[in-house]
């Protein structure tokens, strides 16, 4: 099992997303948590690596756990999604090659945990085109 943190970021009904160097698919914001490390000390660690801005963690909120198999390897991946506000200007980190609003018509574009969360957020109403 693959235990991953990530961030969920909706605005005028997209998601932002991220694309790793040297890869085709995006994936939602996050990562893997270290040891003894909380959901929320996770998700503002991550994202302060990958996106340069600062979570609020006054303002997470958790969204749904979804699970997947992983991308590329053989494995599940579960994948706790979490949504809040941030401070700075998002800007991709070395280790992200590009950053994109995506909708919901870009589904087939993410890894299986992102596509999940994707039919969700479109259940929902809160992922358009």
């Amino acid at each position: 099992m693959i235990d991953k943190v990530a961030w969920l970021r909706v605005e005028s009904g997209r998601v932002l997303a991220a694309r790793s160097h040297g890869k085709s698919v995006w994936y939602l914001p996050g990562g893997k948590r270290e040891p003894g490390e909380s959901d929320v000390a996770t998700l503002v660690r991550e994202v302060a690596e990958e996106l340069s801005v600062t979570i609020d963690p006054a303002t997470v909120h958790h969204f749904g756990t979804f699970e997947a198999p992983a991308h590329g390897r053989a494995g599940v991946v579960r994948m706790a999604c979490y949504t809040a506000e941030y401070h700075g200007t998002l800007a991709a980190s070395a280790e992200v090659a590009e950053l994109a609003w995506l909708g919901a018509a870009d589904r087939d574009r993410l890894s299986a945990a992102g596509a999940l969360v994707f039919d969700e957020m479109h259940r929902r109403g809160e992922l358009t085109g």
